[in-house]
């Protein structure tokens, strides 16, 4: 819930059960949290449950998607494995309905590292076994992503000692502190790289020639060659 000395604004008392570490309402009267990231604006924009829902459910049905796919990237086309597309499905209906009851954050929390871990795994296995060449591009998805991890307990665990300093330093250097901001966009650096890591592992394994090639010289992207011949 907010925080003492939080204000409120256009959208009303705050309803959701979180509400992180950034002065609600600081910049404009019309968005709670400004510094946010874009998958996740209108839960900080509102701070309203509903919108909190919007946030965090599509985080685990997303992470699901990726257990499939890195569980799967070694079969052959158009196959499906209804077992675990089955399993899957049954942990997000489970995991939804329990929190649309018990409604405590920390239990998302779990379901989501829970599934975070599953990829953790399934990576290191694939760099370490399969293709080893791979571990740079695997690890450093997986060290972006812990490293937005890191700032995100910061910014909650020291959020007291951050908006005191804040207050002392010019606003242009605030974003710098924005911990949780940081957290978006290194999570989602790093779940942008783990995509390219699954397609590079998906195309090798068809035979194609996957190469990482880095657009302006900054942003990596994947390019295939032809097929090679059996």
């Amino acid at each position: 819930m907010a925080l003492a000395g939080d204000r409120e604004g256009y959208w009303g008392p705050t309803t959701s059960t979180l509400d992180w570490c950034k002065e609600n309402y600081a910049l404009t009267w019309y968005i709670a949290e400004f510094f946010v990231g874009l998958g996740s604006w209108c839960f900080h924009m509102t701070l309203k449950y509903e919108m909190q829902l919007l946030d965090e459910l599509p985080m685990i049905y997303s992470c699901c998607i990726f257990v499939y796919c890195m569980f799967e990237c070694f079969k052959m086309k158009n196959s499906v494995n209804y077992h675990l597309l089955f399993t899957l499905v049954l942990f997000s209906l489970i995991v939804t309905i329990v929190y649309l009851k018990v409604k405590e954050p920390i239990f998302h929390q779990v379901m989501y590292g829970m599934l975070v871990f599953t990829l953790v795994l399934r990576s290191i296995y694939i760099v370490t076994w399969v293709y080893p060449w791979l571990r740079g591009l695997g690890y450093t998805s997986l060290g972006i992503f812990l490293l937005g991890f890191l700032l995100w307990n910061i910014d909650n665990i020291f959020c007291d000692s951050l908006r005191n300093f804040r207050k002392r330093m010019p606003p242009i250097l605030n974003v710098f502190t924005q911990f949780h901001a940081w957290w978006h966009i290194l999570t989602g650096l790093g779940s942008y790289l783990h995509i390219l890591f699954s397609l590079y592992t998906r195309t090798l394994y068809l035979r194609y020639r996957p190469k990482v090639k880095f657009l302006l010289g900054i942003w990596p992207v994947i390019q295939l060659e032809p097929l090679r011949k059996h």
